[in-house]
């Protein structure tokens, strides 16, 4: 058990990454989003709210119909931005829905749009007084975006809120699906937290 937080300890000891940013832990674990137990899981969503693939499919489908309904009344969400509805029958009380950037080459301000998309995520969690959350990588699959770019952009933009935001966030984690992404998060994390 993860004790302070009350949850189940989702990694044996030794694998993955974990550190502390300002009193909160920061932690990589490779896994199914859908199976956390965090106050909140953050959706790779696209600008209509309306379900898709991967992620944003497998959140849908196991957070059943509830979520698709309240993403119909919040009617969209621009890219960078992100909108909370609850979790549905997932085992987090909350769905942070954050649409990243597609890749267009990386001068479309992309870097920029995929920062304020895990940095909005982070907003809505403390506005709404959440203590846990947990991400995928976003904008990493049908979007493009190169996983070893984004894993640093997204580390630098939760520890750069952690660092310098009020928050009651006690818990950032990120569960990453496939070795190849782990690998790019844990090579990342090595880069972004000795400077922090």
């Amino acid at each position: 058990m993860n004790a302070r937080h009350g949850l189940p300890r989702l990694r044996p000891r030794g694998l993955g990454h974990e550190g502390r940013v300002r009193g909160a832990v920061l932690e990589l674990v490779q896994g199914d989003i859908t199976d956390q137990e965090t106050d909140a899981i953050v959706n790779a969503a696209n600008a209509r709210l309306a379900g898709g693939g991967g992620v944003d499919g497998a959140i849908h489908r196991a957070g059943g119909p509830r979520i698709m309904e309240e993403c119909r009344r919040l009617g969209g969400c621009p890219t960078g931005e992100a909108r909370i509805t609850t979790g549905g029958e997932l085992k987090a009380r909350h769905v942070i829905h954050a649409v990243g950037p597609v890749y267009r080459g990386g001068a479309s301000g992309e870097e920029h749009l995929l920062a304020s998309a895990y940095r909005n995520s982070l907003r809505l969690a403390a506005e709404h007084g959440l203590e846990s959350v947990a991400f995928p990588s976003l904008s990493t699959g049908a979007y493009g975006y190169p996983v070893q770019d984004a894993a640093e952009v997204a580390l630098q933009a939760i520890v750069e809120f952690l660092e310098n935001e009020r928050h009651g966030l006690e818990l950032v984690r990120f569960v990453l699906f496939d070795r190849r992404t782990m690998e790019a998060f844990e090579e990342a994390f090595e880069r972004v937290l000795p400077r922090h």
